[in-house]
């Protein structure tokens, strides 16, 4: 099984934990996680860190985010999609592109959003859902978000309205859907949604699951630690400097020419793999963050000198 990230075109219906369990029966990894989890009903985006790949999880799992889909007007739910129970129905007012536009317009940049109470959320260490399937509702602090891109548009039936979304991790769709809602003087309830991008990986990179099972292992497209770290600045060093970086040696980046105005870089081994991730520090130096021992490392190794 190759390490690295492997992206999965999530199908409706099934949660992320549920794609982990039917890939550990049929891939066998030693490790194996998800990034940024789906609600069942949505599709889209999965990306997998498999075996060592999951020691990169931690660099990619802050990644913006881009999600399309559409919202019910006129019906509110208790789990702000149509998964859930009714709560409460609204006439839908007349729409205009226009109209559709200028609500739009409002949601975009730096806000405040606060949780649903189904979600993962936790509150003095017990998760928000499991307290609303008890019937239990808490206070929630409104957490900061961005929307970068908010586009919303008239379908051919006049309760539900086409969304594309670009924004910052964190952001709940489902919240999202509600509050166009509100703003357009009606309930709402999302009614569907694709996630077409985290960070890097777009939708049309993804492999649908029943494409994954009918691979043999040595053939899965797994991309490689390095290659999922696209957009991270890469450096090559030599032999010697990248077995002092692998054991961790005092000064192994001393002298190391870095790009100017990078604030994380990828070290590369002479054989091409990833070997390190280092951090600019506030206090003005380099920092290892991530030291990886790709087994090409042994051959820098000094040899002892009699």
């Amino acid at each position: 099984m190759p390490d690295g990230v492997l992206l999965v075109d999530k199908p409706g219906g099934e949660t992320s934990a549920g794609i982990i369990r039917i890939l550990k029966r049929t891939l066998h990894p030693r490790k194996i996680g998800h990034l940024g989890t789906l609600d069942p009903m949505a599709t889209g985006v999965l990306p997998l860190c498999l075996d060592g790949g999951t020691r990169i999880a931690q660099f990619l799992d802050a990644a913006d985010k881009g999600y399309s889909g559409e919202i019910l007007l006129g019906l509110a739910t208790d789990t702000a999609d149509i998964t859930g129970q009714e709560t409460a129905r609204g006439e839908v007012p007349a729409l205009s592109s226009e109209l559709l536009e200028h609500v739009a317009s409002k949601f975009l940049g730096h806000r405040e959003q606060i949780p649903p109470m189904y979600s993962a959320v936790k509150i003095k260490g017990k998760q928000l859902y499991k307290m609303a399937r008890a019937g239990i509702e808490v206070e929630r602090q409104p957490r900061p978000i961005r929307i970068d891109q908010f586009s919303l548009e008239l379908t051919s039936e006049l309760d539900r309205i086409r969304f594309a979304v670009e924004c910052s991790k964190g952001t709940y769709v489902r919240v999202l859907a509600e509050e166009v809602g509100a703003a357009l003087g009606c309930p709402a309830t999302l009614a569907s949604l694709r996630r077409t991008r985290f960070g890097p990986f777009g939708v049309s990179e993804c492999h649908e699951l029943d494409a994954i099972q009918a691979c043999a292992s040595e053939k899965i497209p797994v991309l490689s630690c390095l290659e999922a770290l696209r957009g991270v600045p890469q450096v090559t060093v030599d032999g010697p400097r990248a077995y002092q970086v692998a054991v961790g040696g005092k000064g192994c980046l001393s002298g190391l020419s870095l790009p100017a105005g990078a604030s994380r870089v990828a070290l590369v081994e002479p054989a091409g793999e990833l070997l390190a991730i280092v951090d600019y520090d506030p206090g003005g130096s380099w920092q290892l963050r991530r030291v990886l021992y790709p087994d090409a490392v042994d051959l820098y190794r000094p040899t002892a000198r009699c």
